[in-house]
């Protein structure tokens, strides 16, 4: 049999697993949610059309509307400042193969459930390779926390001065792109930054330091306890919107058994 043919096979009898990493896309879903002087990120909305009945009595179907940033969902480098004058830096112009790739998870669900800030930082990084091996470049570095396995008001987490979540630090995110030179980095909140990320230097770090240097984002993944440290294959492909700088997406895994 081809490489493909066996994959196929393994898929087939369970050998290789595929784990869904992608929330159930509805309204009650959290959004992040700005300062009001900004723009909001719309939730999404399912309007029905017709359902066999004299709209059209064959079919039913629904029209939708979303944020290009609702949901578990891509970022692309243009998306942020620093990448919008990247090559090919919308979803319709990133080359394809970008979107199946070898995937890492660092655990940091321990930290996490003890501080709504944990700080994914280089120290982190650098014991988490003592155990499992230097990460790979080209690589997704998926951030777990367990955060999705929070709803509603405690996914966002707001507080007085705003959101509290997990994220990288300035000094971690820059690790593992100049270091390792990462395919993108995922999480599970509503972001790839912490929740306070608008308080460090620069603001937002995640986004400013993964799209200036052409990297992608991943937010608002599930299910990555499923996942092994090392040995997943992602596969993330966000619509084909024209100019495009997100899309929801399903986001699959590949596992061995």
């Amino acid at each position: 049999m081809s490489k493909l043919e066996a994959l196929a096979a393994d898929i087939a009898t369970g050998a290789v697993q595929i784990v869904d990493l992608t929330h159930t896309l509805d309204p009650d879903f959290p959004v992040i949610i700005l300062p009001p002087e900004f723009g909001q990120c719309a939730r999404f909305r399912m309007e029905e059309v017709s359902a066999y009945d004299h709209r059209g009595p064959a079919w039913k179907w629904h029209n939708i509307s979303m944020s290009e940033h609702t949901g578990t969902h891509f970022d692309a480098p243009s998306h942020w400042i620093s990448g919008r004058d990247v090559p090919n830096g919308s979803v319709d112009e990133i080359p394809v193969d970008a979107f199946v790739g070898p995937a890492v998870v660092i655990d940091c669900s321990e930290g996490a459930s003890q501080d709504a800030d944990f700080e994914l930082t280089p120290d982190v990084i650098n014991k988490w390779e003592a155990e499992h091996g230097e990460i790979p470049a080209d690589s997704w570095v998926l951030m777990r926390t367990d955060w999705s396995k929070r709803s509603g008001e405690a996914y966002l987490n707001m507080h007085e001065d705003g959101p509290h979540s997990p994220g990288p630090t300035p000094e971690g995110i820059r690790f593992l792109i100049d270091e390792r030179n990462i395919r993108g980095f995922g999480t599970e909140t509503v972001g790839t930054d912490a929740g306070q990320g608008s308080h460090y230097t620069p603001p937002y770090p995640a986004h400013y330091f993964l799209h200036g240097a052409g990297k992608y984002g991943l937010q608002c993944l599930a299910n990555l306890d499923q996942l092994p440290a090392t040995g997943a294959v992602l596969l993330a492909a966000p619509l084909k919107i024209k100019n495009g700088t997100g899309s929801p997406l399903r986001v699959l895994a590949m596992v061995t058994k």
